[in-house]
């Protein structure tokens, strides 16, 4: 997850925590946009009877900013509830699941889909299903056929899902939290000179892990914003979007009879917009204010932003191989390519052919430039490897946000904004060693792309004699 346990209080709080956004224009239906966030992340897949679920105080939202102000303008909200279908049972099926109304699942749950627009709330669809957690064999015989039956296509256009899926963000944790440890540098040379040495082969940490997602695919009409209104035509198919999840500002714990409440206005509680911000770039002392805030408001965080911990750190975890990125460290010039990257879009003129800046206003969203046609054949380090449909123009479920973002830090993006600057040869072969081969799960050609969720039976595969 690129936004997991990212801060103090949210990682007490898995059902909130938002853990990967994707916004990417659909593969399969190019006239629509698919948004897709995760939450309830590091789910292991075996353990019931109380398998993971969304949380029904918790309100999730996505939401898409089309007019650069850094406020929603439209958001589409989930909110869950949880029914027992036997109150005596302990089990959460009794027999195979075979449909989504099957006896046997004995704690379903239900989703309200509301469309807000400029402020007014247009209540989509009412109890839709999820399907169930992926249990195993016997329980979940047909998850597939329980996850067609959960896709809905609305009259107003949307398709959405809500319900488990694979995890399929890859990197190497156990290196990256080591001081930065990136394992694949052993097999990096420069100049016919292996420049660092270290051991091992990186390991994909959350592979066979689960996730919940909510996704909807929505019709472009629905998200762009007229460019008479706009003001500028180049930037009227550029959207912003961000994730977060609420909750209700008082919480009062029942007894033996009467059962907890929540009650009060709702209160953030989670975001995310581009990858790794908080997780990586907002100093400890302020994640929790991070989560708390809108995007409009990240004016707040972009000297760190401009200085990246990060950055300093390379040259120092890796002695002479970012010389050139220590000299810009040192002269302490603001990193205006990464304030595009993160905060504002990049302006037309720096690459040819492409944009996906919302103007001014410093604001964490991933930006999503609408015209731009899905990739037959997409790269991996999206617009770091010439493919303008990968991140950081929106984000795809295959997209090496990781590398990228390493890269970018490392001064691949500094010429974007200072032609003299010559990145350190290392810059564009920083990588943790991993790509979507790295994750079991496969993703899917077609909606909802994330691969079919791990059953508790196979998962972790059991040891062979």
């Amino acid at each position: 997850m690129s936004s997991h346990r990212e801060a103090p209080e949210i990682a007490k709080d898995p059902v909130a925590d938002s853990s990967d956004l994707y916004a990417f224009i659909s593969p399969d239906h190019p006239d629509t946009v698919t948004l897709i966030a995760n939450y309830v992340p590091v789910q292991l897949p075996s353990g019931g009877p109380n398998f993971f679920e969304f949380g029904d105080d918790v309100r999730y939202e996505i939401h898409i900013d089309n007019d650069g102000d850094g406020y929603p303008d439209v958001t589409y909200r989930f909110e869950f509830t949880t029914e027992i279908t036997n109150p005596n049972s302990f089990l959460y099926n009794t027999g195979p699941i075979e449909s989504l109304e099957s006896r046997n699942w004995n704690r379903g749950q239900f989703y309200r889909l509301t469309r807000v627009v400029d402020g007014k709330e247009h209540v989509l669809a009412q109890k839709l299903r999820c399907p169930p957690c992926n249990v195993g064999p016997l329980s979940t015989p047909k998850y597939q056929d329980l996850v067609r039956q959960a896709t809905y296509r609305l009259s107003t256009g949307e398709k959405v899902f809500a319900g488990q899926r694979a995890d399929g963000f890859f990197v190497d944790l156990g290196a990256i939290f080591d001081l930065g440890t990136l394992r694949p540098f052993q097999q990096l040379h420069v100049a016919g000179k292996k420049i660092f040495k270290t051991e091992g082969e990186p390991v994909n940490a959350l592979d066979r892990m689960n996730v919940h997602s909510i996704a909807v695919q929505v019709p472009l009409s629905r998200v762009r914003r007229k460019a008479s209104r706009y003001g500028q035509g180049d930037r009227a198919s550029v959207i912003g979007v961000w994730t977060s999840a609420s909750r209700q500002q008082v919480r009062v714990l029942g007894d033996r009879v009467a059962a907890d409440t929540a009650v009060g206005p709702f209160t953030q509680v989670s975001r995310l917009g581009n990858p790794l911000v908080n997780e990586v770039i907002v100093p400890m002392s302020k994640k929790d204010l991070w989560n708390s805030l809108p995007p409009s408001e990240d004016k707040r965080f972009v000297r760190f932003v401009e200085h990246p911990e990060l950055a300093a750190l390379l040259p120092a975890l890796y002695p002479g191989v970012f010389p050139r990125l220590d000299a810009l460290n040192k002269a302490k010039k603001p990193r205006a390519d990464l304030v595009a990257i993160m905060l504002t879009g990049i302006p037309a003129g720096l690459i040819d052919g492409f944009t996906n800046s919302t103007g001014n206003v410093q604001a964490d969203m991933l930006r999503l430039n609408t015209a731009i046609r899905p990739n037959r054949k997409p790269n991996r380090f999206g617009v770091l490897g010439g493919d303008l449909a990968g991140f950081p123009n929106g984000r795809r479920v295959g997209d090496d946000v990781v590398s990228i973002a390493l890269r970018a830090i490392a001064g691949v993006t500094v010429p974007l904004v200072d032609k003299g600057f010559t990145p350190d040869a290392a810059a564009n072969a920083v990588t943790p060693g991993l790509s979507a081969a790295d994750v079991t799960a496969p993703f899917l050609g077609d909606f909802p792309f994330l691969g079919t969720p791990y059953d508790g039976f196979g998962n972790p595969p059991a040891a062979k004699s």
